[in-house]
């Protein structure tokens, strides 16, 4: 009888485990869209080619060297081992190390479906830096990247957090972060900000005596729609934190989850819209979807303990946060085309910091230092392999590519033929 529970646990967590990652796969084309919307018409082709290009790239990677250097997973899964080969006694292992840590059963699924749902957390994180960096980087250079920031920069800080292993043998931190506020969007967000700091600027962008010229998307139905399907995507992305569905309470904190997620996306987007509205004296759909995406990325953290209200005010905090931030990198000459470090990098801070109000295992000292380490060594590395690349292959197209448009100097083709200019 209880091999015949353990079976069915199995099944139902390896499934709900494989239908969450589908979900944060699906926020692949949110990204898409979002930032194909949020670029100018002669720019679609090639943020959208980035984008389909990092996907693949990420996950090859991870297959590869990723995910053996942040779990000790080895190459393409070899020795993982399937509720189909364990015997009786395995089982029963299982079981009551299950009952020594006080579960109804410990989260038991595939190691595929383990890493199926990591590796979409890892596509997510290098997401983050296509819109940060669009419109003016070289296709291969950002491709180059990727590939050491999947195989390599974030498999590493994800072991010394999600698993626990000792930074670089010294310490090992205590530090708290359900779903990845840090571990994923703060740290795609270092890797951008590097990024953008030796990219320089769109041509146009900033004028003499500070002044900023706003430079409108092409599509922002495109956007909209993009910000939607992470939206719903967010639900896998935080849902399949709990690593598993079987048992009542943890049904239940997976229910909590969704809620919480829900309720801060919608209190940073009406916060968002409010203080645009007073900022600006209209209604900003841009600063709108920043403002919901702030919301999901400050609840991110810690999803299962607030309130729904908490929650919502969690997320409220992280819209306010998001105007204000993308209107001071603005001011700094930061330019950021979408807003993503803003939104992942300074929100993501503030989710990581906010957990111990709703979290009373968690310090705002081990907060804090998670937080510094992960942004210290995304950034650091990041910076070097972009120089690296800058000194080697360049990183930015010139300026008559720029002024012209990336999708006929990188892809060759226009995504608007009919209404963009060189048409």
């Amino acid at each position: 009888m209880e091999n015949q529970i353990f079976e069915l646990q199995y099944a139902i967590d390896t499934f709900y485990f494989l239908v969450c990652g589908a979900l944060v796969m699906w926020m692949a084309a949110g990204f898409a869209m979002l930032e194909s919307g949020l670029v100018r018409a002669k720019n679609t082709t090639e943020i959208l080619t980035k984008n389909v290009a990092l996907y693949a790239v990420a996950c090859t990677m991870y297959l590869i060297v990723g995910y053996q250097i942040m779990y000790d997973g080895g190459i393409f899964l070899d020795g993982i081992t399937t509720v189909a080969e364990m015997d009786d006694a395995a089982i029963a292992a299982v079981l009551a190390e299950s009952a020594e840590a006080g579960f109804d059963g410990d989260a038991v699924y595939s190691g595929a479906s383990d890493f199926f749902f990591q590796v979409v957390f890892v596509a997510t994180a290098m997401s983050i830096v296509s819109g940060a960096v669009a419109e003016r980087m070289k296709l291969f250079a950002f491709l180059a990247f990727a590939v050491v920031m999947t195989g390599f920069i974030y498999p590493m800080e994800g072991s010394w957090t999600w698993n626990g292993d000792a930074v670089f043998g010294l310490f090992e931190l205590s530090y708290s972060d359900y779903a990845g506020s840090g571990i994923v969007h703060m740290a795609g967000a270092s890797a951008a900000l590097a990024g953008v700091l030796l990219l320089g600027p769109r041509k146009g962008k900033y004028g003499p005596g500070g002044k900023i010229n706003p430079i409108p998307g092409a599509n922002l139905p495109l956007a909209t729609l993009g910000t939607f399907i992470l939206w719903l995507g967010w639900f896998g992305f935080n849902g399949g934190s709990t690593l598993k569905l079987g048992g009542v309470g943890v049904a239940n904190e997976v229910a909590n989850v969704f809620l919480n997620t829900n309720a801060a996306a919608a209190g940073g987007l009406i916060t968002a819209l409010v203080v645009a509205r007073i900022l600006f004296g209209k209604a900003d759909l841009t600063m709108a979807l920043n403002g919901a995406l702030a919301g999901l990325v400050a609840i991110t953290a810690e999803p299962a303990d607030p309130s729904p209200l908490a929650a919502t005010l969690i997320g409220a905090v992280g819209g306010l946060i998001v105007v204000f931030s993308i209107v001071g990198l603005d001011k700094l000459k930061i330019d950021d085309p979408v807003g993503a470090i803003s939104v992942h990098g300074v929100v993501g801070f503030f989710g990581v910091m906010v957990v111990p109000l709703t979290d009373g295992d968690a310090t705002f000292v081990g907060q804090l230092v998670g937080a510094g380490v992960i942004f210290t060594w995304v950034f650091v590395t990041s910076l070097i392999v972009w120089g690296i690349l800058k000194a080697v292959m360049g990183l930015r197209v010139s300026e008559e590519e720029e002024y012209s448009g990336t999708d006929i100097s990188e892809c060759g083709l226009e995504a608007y033929p009919e209404f963009t200019k060189s048409s």
